[in-house]
This record gives structure tokens, sequence and C-alpha cells, in this order.
């Protein structure tokens, strides 16, 4: 790629993402997921546990965790994850220690902070340097908000073409030898380091973990593919262009016709083949009954849809 080729305007706006995410993971992390002691997946969830059983930094854990596998996973599946990741994987050790140094390890969601645990049979503590305080923690609400900033933050580092490394590689890693899916493999792997909070010794940990990794996916696939949900619907029919007139002139969309021949009888079939938004999905699916009593309709969810009219195709 030569220096012309390169779009700068992106390359900018992807560096500020990935500083962006980055400083974000720090903030879930330390701010949220730490002093509950919480392991939604991943190498700084598994830091998270390494600090509540032996005070390692979260940090110190997280990079002497990272580039290991970074330099495995490079030699084992070759050079894919690309300066963006590297990048990535050392941004957000960087801003995790200004966090762990700046606002310590109290947590931002509680209710109530105290300097001694009397009275206080479910709380939760944490260090400011060699003096113990407690806290009344809100275990649902901090999961939910830690999976809402979580998501954001790995949703902007994907946007930016870039993972946020570490558990990822492992499951990139047993993928290319088990032939499992990767989604599955993924899974997995961030289910057993959530697992680990068990040695913590409350049966709550795992389950508010997940809770919060359930809430993080969710957010993630809103970053990365938007709001815009489109349908995909092939619809079967004789009335080919009475669909069809209604699809350009009134939906102002376009489609694909394409011939086919039914099974059963053998006879032609027309099939319009159409990606809609959900809105032009329900005023189509409507009005069939009227267009074409006999219509037969596959009505599919398309995740991304590329090309003309739709999200533009990715340069290299």
């Amino acid at each position: 790629m030569t220096p012309k080729s390169i779009d700068w305007k992106k390359e900018t706006l992807d560096y500020t993402f990935l500083v962006l995410g980055s400083a974000l993971f720090a903030v879930a992390d330390v701010m949220f997921v730490n002093p509950y002691h919480l392991a939604p997946g991943g190498v700084y969830g598994l830091a998270n546990v390494f600090y509540a059983l032996w005070g390692w930094k979260i940090s110190l854990a997280g990079v002497c965790m990272d580039i290991p596998l970074l330099i495995i996973g490079t030699l084992i599946l070759g050079p894919k994850f690309g300066v963006k990741t590297v990048v990535s994987v050392i941004l957000i050790p960087i801003f995790t220690y200004i966090m762990e140094t700046t606002w310590g390890y109290k947590p931002l969601i509680h209710d109530g902070l105290f300097d001694s645990p009397d009275g206080l049979p479910n709380c939760l503590s944490y260090m400011v340097g060699d003096v113990e305080h407690y806290f009344l923690p809100d275990m649902f609400l901090n999961a939910v908000a830690a999976g809402l900033i979580y998501g954001v933050a790995i949703g902007v580092i994907f946007r930016a073409g870039a993972t946020s490394g570490g558990s990822d590689i492992i499951s990139m890693i047993i993928h290319k030898y088990t032939k499992i899916s990767l989604g599955t493999v993924v899974l997995v792997v961030d289910s057993c380091i959530s697992l680990t909070t068990l040695l913590i010794g409350d049966i709550r940990l795992p389950i508010y973990s997940i809770i919060l990794i359930f809430i993080e996916s969710k957010i993630i696939d809103l970053i990365v593919d938007g709001m815009k949900s489109y349908k995909t619907m092939f619809i079967i029919t004789d009335r080919c262009d009475t669909v069809r007139d209604y699809i350009i002139h009134d939906l102002d969309r376009s489609g694909t016709c394409l011939a086919g021949t039914g099974l059963y009888k053998g006879n032609e079939r027309k099939m319009i083949y159409v990606t809609l938004d959900r809105a032009d999905m329900v005023k189509l699916r409507s009005n069939l009954h009227r267009l074409d009593p006999d219509a037969f309709v596959n009505i599919m969810d398309s995740s991304e849809i590329l090309g003309f009219g739709f999200k533009e195709l990715p340069k290299e």
C-alpha cells in the first residue's frame, strides 16, 4: 500500500476509536468489574480473579498474558492480527494502569461505603493503599452498567479494525486444530474464565459475570452492525410483475427476479429476491395477500448488507 493510497481520514478515525475504546475498557474493568470480583471472559477477566486472590495488579497481569499470547498466536496462526490489534494490546494496560493509580479499585456503583464490616454481612471490600474499606454491592445494576460500557469499548475497538487480543487468540488456536466453530469456542473459553470466580468463594460471581457477557455481546452487535435491521424476502409468485411494480414504485426499492421449477409438479415459477429494512418489509408483507394471495414467502434476518443502496463495500 503506497502512502497516496492510504485513506488518512479513515485511519485517523480508526485510531481515535482505538484510543477511546481502550480507555473505556479500562474504565469498565477498574471501576465496575474489579471491585465486584467479576470475570467477564478474556485475559482481563482472569486478571481480575488473580487480583482478588493474590493482589496482582490488573494491568501487569493483563500485559503479561496478552503479549505472550500475541506472540504464540502469530507463530501458530500467522501475522493476521495487524498493527491495530498490537496497538490495542499496548493501550489497554496503559489506560488500566492510569486508572489503577489515579482512581484505585473503589467501586463507582454501591449502596454505601464503610470503614468497618461490622453489621454488613454481604459487603465487599477494596484497598486504598494498605487500608481495607468496605461497601454494600448492587450486583445487578453494576453488571448491567459494566456490560454496557464493556460492550461500547469492545465494539468501538472492533469498528476500528482491531481486537482486544487475549482469549480471542486462544479461541482461534483451538478452532484451528479442532474445527469447532469459532463462536462456540469463544463461548466455552469465556465461560470457563467466568467460572474461575468460584475460586473467590461466591456463587453469585459467575452468574453476574455471564449476565455482563450477555449484555456486552448485544452492545457489541449494536455498535458493529448498527441499529438498522434488514430482512431478506424470497417471494415465489405467479404475479411477478404485480409484486415487482409494488416494490419498485411503492417502496422505491429494487430486487432480483429468479426463474425456478417447482419440485412437485415441475411447473416454471418466478421468485423475487429482495432485501428491505424492517418498515418496508412490514408494508410488503401486509400487501402480499392483495398482490398475490397464493404467494409463498420466506423471510430471513440479514445481519449485514453490502452494496448499492446499503452499506458501502469495504475498501482494501
